[in-house]
């Protein structure tokens, strides 16, 4: 009896739950309607800035998504045991961060119906055009990955679709930082090391979104993670975090030794107001220092859902500052010149985001943690242990 009130409570408790997440995502489809009614104007976004906080999150969503398929990459590709038993919650995560994040990209394009324009007339040379691919192909792979996973006829497959899905996850980031690396119409952009740097981005903050999920999973269903699996996997967040901080590092000081982007650094790193401190604070303190500090010197799951935490805040402060920074400076077309006209050359532009971005991007996590709460409820994704001991 005792049971049966026990299950009853934590049933309403997971209701009252995706209730309250379905009321975030209904807050960022209104926004969106919103934002569709009246117009651009009503949020922060100009002809200057067209990226927004919407983009923010759209792209942590998308980068995470990719970093997030690491788990099933090293049970199949690499036959680790201790991952592969998180691979099918790997893969689920990877395509609901997926869908939130291009719900959140559809929608704040002002018209959403435009993207049949884009789908059925394709411009080969365009990165955002090969992007409809990438997506479109990353979720069929993902989805016949998890089939392979859990139908038993499948079995024989799983490897090479593993395979298949670890290439293409490392292709869809790829792609997702020559937007950037391509592009020579921004300061901060235009780089070959922006592919590699969305690819252990990809990795640090897709880690850190499987290790809150995995620990809210385990406390959920009253179990303990093993802690020497606990070992592995804050150690491998410690690596892929400094490895972040690594290639931020080598971006900023590559920039320095170009004479035409040595006023940009100095408004990133000294002169830009909220963006400097962005940095400073929140991508290099909160968002590496911290988090490395907690992961090191970690005893509890705890500890490192903490450190889990401050990684994703961080990288939302680091594609703050990457996105939003990167178009409030303005182009330097004549290097040593001062320039100025009617359309805001060599002037800073400024942003202040509004609610209704907010909203909208937050809604687009609200769909991601939707579409995991119900699948895994139907479906079994809980991490089981105890075939695959630590120790192998």
């Amino acid at each position: 009896m005792n049971n049966d009130v026990f299950r009853k409570n934590k049933d309403a408790a997971f209701y009252f739950l995706l209730g309250a997440i379905g009321l975030v995502a209904l807050a960022g489809l209104g926004a969106a309607f919103y934002m569709e009614h009246y117009g651009h104007v009503v949020t922060g976004m100009t002809n200057q800035i067209v990226w927004g906080l919407p983009h923010v999150f759209a792209l942590f969503l998308i980068v995470a998504a990719s970093g997030v398929l690491n788990m099933a990459s090293i049970g199949s590709v690499f036959g680790k045991p201790v991952y592969k038993a998180r691979a099918a919650l790997s893969g689920l995560l990877a395509i609901a961060m997926l869908a939130g994040g291009l719900m959140v990209l559809m929608l704040d394009l002002g018209r959403s119906d435009r993207l049949i324009i884009a789908m059925t007339y394709l411009n080969l040379k365009s990165v955002f055009a090969l992007n409809v691919f990438l997506y479109t192909i990353f979720f069929s792979v993902v989805v016949l990955y998890l089939w392979t996973m859990m139908d038993r006829k499948m079995h024989g497959y799983s490897r090479y679709v593993g395979f298949a899905a670890f290439i293409w996850r490392l292709l869809l980031t790829t792609g997702t930082g020559a937007i950037f690396g391509f592009l020579v119409a921004r300061q901060a952009y235009g780089s070959a090391l922006l592919p590699p740097m969305f690819i252990i981005m990809s990795f640090s903050f897709g880690l850190a979104v499987f290790m809150i999920v995995q620990a809210v999973m385990y406390r959920w269903n009253d179990r303990v993670l093993d802690e020497e699996i606990l070992r592995r996997l804050k150690n491998l967040l410690a690596v892929f975090v400094a490895a972040v901080l690594y290639f931020t590092a080598v971006y900023h000081m590559t920039n320095l030794y170009f004479a035409k982007q040595t006023d940009f650094e100095r408004f990133i790193l000294l002169d830009g107001g909220i963006y400097t401190t962005l940095f400073w604070v929140g991508q290099v303190l909160i968002g590496s220092v911290l988090p490395l500090f907690l992961l090191f010197t970690a005893k509890k799951s705890s500890t490192v859902v903490v450190a889990s935490l401050l990684v994703i805040l961080g990288g939302f402060f680091q594609l703050y500052v990457f996105l939003i920074g990167g178009q409030a400076f303005p182009l330097n077309l004549f290097p040593g010149m001062e320039q100025s006209s009617s359309f805001f050359d060599g002037v800073i532009h400024s942003y202040s985001p509004s609610l209704p971005e907010f909203l909208l991007g937050m809604g687009g996590i609200a769909v991601a943690a939707l579409i995991t709460a119900i699948v895994a409820k139907v479906l079994n994704f809980m991490p089981d242990d105890t075939p695959h001991p630590a120790s192998h």
